[in-house]
Order: structure tokens, then sequence, then C-alpha cells
């Protein structure tokens, strides 16, 4: 069984129930065997990776905190080496065993050698990062181990997060595990609506315009013209967003009727001006442990500002290579690095021009705004494409041939369909800083939104099953 929106619907209905019959430790085993039937749904035979994981951090992490211990450092190797390990090989050795041979023929050798394919444990990127976390920052001592092996096991494998993040700390997720949980109205209420919105971002937004974005990036495509790849850049902009948006609400909202508060994960992305800004709002949970676990220790923008560009290229070049292991997820990288750095330049002159953003509504703002969105847009073509020719080629598209064709209506038709109402939640989430307003209006309102949301999703949605796009990260 692979587990689509419906399936973990019906999933949660009966965890939940017996969630709520019983007391704290109980809830806490009944957690662990969730999870685990969760994440062993996909594949049961990489279950025992996520275990495995889950020991060796455990026995690192006791093992650095004991009083006078001299071998902190090699505790961490230790847990590093499985995490990094186990990445490396799950993840990229199919990414550098080809990348190796393709090489190798280029220069005239004949390299067939590699026959092994391993398969991708899903949610291996997620859970890694936030073991890794969890053991550096008893390293660092800025969190103390926990003892109690089964609270630690949720901790990783808590299933609302497991497979598709955000990617928690362990300083804010495992005190909520550890005290008993009294589950509020509020949570409730701003749980029920959590779970409602985002299966409307995933499976009223994100899965029909699938359908667009396949029509120019898929496999077999008709050659678009420039106009269909920018129609088609803009579905997968809100495809991937209302897909992977979708999730983390859908996780929180479940999450919070269980009594445990998740990270924000989005707070809409495509509202703001420069490139620091969208990655304080885009996937925060991956941004923040990119800072804190890789820009940092790197040096952060300590040294000269050569150094900070190169901490920064760097830093967003692996978190590329996170997303996939796949050399346009790189380049993709890459590409926000030179953004970034582009835009620390343009900052640096601007704020010696006594200029600065204006985080107030105006036309320049509005402008800003565009460009940026468009910046990102061209971000998310790199992303999407098949392979470095297509990006070329839609690329050359894009701007030699800006006429409609044949397609263009069809394309163009689904994004006046189905973005609008998103955006409409959207603009008054960001008027009024709250990704939950929607609970607080009197209860007309309130109830108005909630049927016409579940009314588009039902009548108008795709249930046609398609996985979460960040499963296979």
């Amino acid at each position: 069984m692979v587990f689509n929106s419906l399936h973990f619907a019906a999933f949660f209905v009966v965890v939940y129930t017996l969630y709520r019959l019983l007391p704290h430790r109980p809830q806490n085993w009944l957690l662990l065997f969730a999870s685990y039937y969760f994440y062993a749904a996909w594949d049961w035979r990489f279950l025992g990776l996520l275990i495995g994981s889950t020991l060796v951090d455990y026995v690192c992490a006791l093992a650095m905190s004991r009083p006078g211990s001299t071998r902190r450092r090699i505790w961490l190797l230790v847990s590093l080496t499985y995490n990094l390990g186990a990445l490396g090989f799950f993840k990229y050795f199919n990414f550098f065993a080809d990348s190796t041979a393709v090489l190798l023929n280029g220069i005239g050798f004949n390299a067939d050698f590699v026959t092994l394919r391993v398969l991708l444990p899903i949610g291996i990127s997620f859970y890694t990062f936030m073991t890794i976390s969890y053991v550096v920052d008893v390293y660092r001592r800025e969190i103390t181990p926990t003892r109690d092996l089964l609270d630690f096991a949720v901790f990783v494998a808590y299933f609302p997060h497991l497979v598709a993040g955000p990617i928690l700390r362990a300083s804010k997720l495992i005190p909520q595990i550890d005290a008993p949980r009294t589950i509020t109205g509020r949570q409730m209420t701003e749980g029920a609506w959590l779970i409602l919105w985002g299966l409307f971002q995933k499976i009223f937004v994100a899965d029909n315009l699938a359908r667009v974005t396949e029509a120019v990036f898929g496999a077999g495509a008709a050659s678009p013209t420039g106009l269909d790849v920018l129609l088609a850049t803009y579905a997968f902009a809100f495809q991937i967003y209302g897909d992977f948006a979708g999730y983390s609400n859908i996780a929180r909202g479940t999450s919070k009727m269980m009594g445990i508060d998740l990270n924000i994960n989005f707070l809409y992305p495509y509202f703001v001006q420069t490139p620091r800004q969208f990655w304080r709002h885009w996937h925060i949970s991956l941004s923040t442990w990119l800072r804190d676990y890789l820009y940092i220790p790197l040096g952060g923008n300590r040294g000269s500002e050569a150094t900070t560009r190169r901490n920064l290229m760097i830093t967003m070049a692996l978190g590329g290579l996170w997303h996939g292991a796949a050399w346009n997820f790189v380049v993709w990288g890459i590409y926000q690095g030179v953004i970034l750095v582009v835009y620390r330049w343009a900052e640096t002159r601007a704020a010696a021009a006594g200029r600065r953003v204006s985080a107030a509504v105006t036309p320049a703002s509005v402008a800003l705004g565009l460009v940026m969105f468009h910046v990102t847009c061209y971000g998310w073509l790199i992303f999407r494409a098949r392979s470095f020719e297509q990006i070329g080629a839609l690329t050359a598209a894009l701007v030699t041939n800006c006429a409609p064709g044949p397609q263009t209506a069809s394309l163009a038709m689904p994004l006046l369909q189905y973005v609008p109402p998103m955006l409409a939640i959207h603009v008054i989430e960001a008027w009024k800083d709250d990704l939950t307003f929607v609970v607080d209006w009197p209860m007309p309102a309130r109830y108005a939104v909630y049927a016409a949301i579940l009314y588009l999703t039902v009548l108008f949605g795709d249930f046609g099953g398609s996985e979460f796009i960040y499963f296979q990260f």
C-alpha cells in the first residue's frame, strides 16, 4: 500500500480515535507503532534503516554526554559517518555511478560495469537531517540528550512529518513528546482548518496543475513556444508550492489535533521582494538547518566578502543536491547561490547609497516582488527540467519565441481556474500575518469559507492519487 492524501486521512482517523482514548505513555507507544506502520507501508525493508538511525544516534548522544567523556568527537564522527554514509549510499549511489559512467564513456572507456541499482528509502533526507541536528546539538552542549528511548524513537519516526518534513529540532519536539498533552478546543479548530486547507492545496491546486506542467516538461511533450514555457513554469511554481505547503499544513494540522505543535514551514513565499526573504519563507525548516549546520560552521559571514560568497555558494549547491540525485538540482542550488550573492552585493551598494527595501506595499515594492517571483520561476524551470538539454531548449524558446501556440489556451485555463482561490487566501494571510486567520472570523463567514473550500476540493479536485512531490527527496 502507498499512502496518498485519502489513504493518509483514513489512517489518521483510526490512529486519532485510539489516541484520544489512551493516557500519555500508551499514546507514545501508539505513535511509535503507527509511525513504523506508516513508513513500512511504502517499503518495509527500509524500516530497519530508520530504526538503525534511531539506535545509533540515541547511543552516540548518550555517550557524548557522560561526565568526563574524552571521546565526544569520536562519537560525533560515528553518528555522522553512519547517517551521511547511509544517505550518500542510498540517495546518491546511482547518481555518482551514472555520472562516472558518462564521464568515462566520454573519454573513450567502456563503463558498463555498474549494474547495481539502489532504491531510495522514502523520507531519508528528512529524518537523517533531524537526527544529525540532534547529535550536533548534544555535541555543542546546546541540549541534554534524552534517556528515554521511546521518546527519542517517536521524535525520529513521528509520522506527520516523517516523509516530507518539516525538519524538526529535538529542542522543540522531544519536550512535547515527553510531557502529557492536553488538547484544547483551539488546537482542534486550527488543526481541522490546516488539514482542510492542505488537502485543498494538494488536491485542487497542485494535482490539477500537474497536467499543465507535464504537457511541457514531460517526456514526449510537443515543442512548446516561449509563452507555453512561461505558463508551464508558472504552473509548476504553484504546483510545487501547493503540493509541499499542502503536505506541511496537513502535517501541522494532524499534529496539532494530537496536542503537538510543529514548525511553520511556509509563509507566503511568493509575496517577497528579495532572495534572502524567499529563503526565510520557503521550506523554512530546511533553510534554517542549512544555515545552522552548514553555512555558519563554514564561517558564515564572519570572514571577508569573498569567503562569505564562497560559503553561500557551497551551502546552496549542497542544498540543491539534498533535493535530489540529479545535476539539475545541483545547478538549481548554484543558481540560488548566485542570486543570493548578487543580492548581497546589490544590498551593500544600496545601503552605501542610503536606500533600503521598504516593507510597505508600494508600486516599487510590488514591482520588486514581481521581479523576484520571475527570478524564482526560472529557478523552478531548472528544478523541473529532466536534463540539461531540456533546460537549454526551454530557455531558448522562452527568449526567442513568445507567440502563442496550439496548446497555449489549454495551458492558461487551468492557471486561471485553480490558482486564484489559493492566492486570495494568501493575500489575507500576508495582510494579517496569520496562517489561521479563518478560525477567528465570525461563524457565518468562517463556515462559508469551509464550505467553499470543501465544495471546490470535492467537485473539482484531482483524486488520481498522485504522491506528494517531496516524497522522492
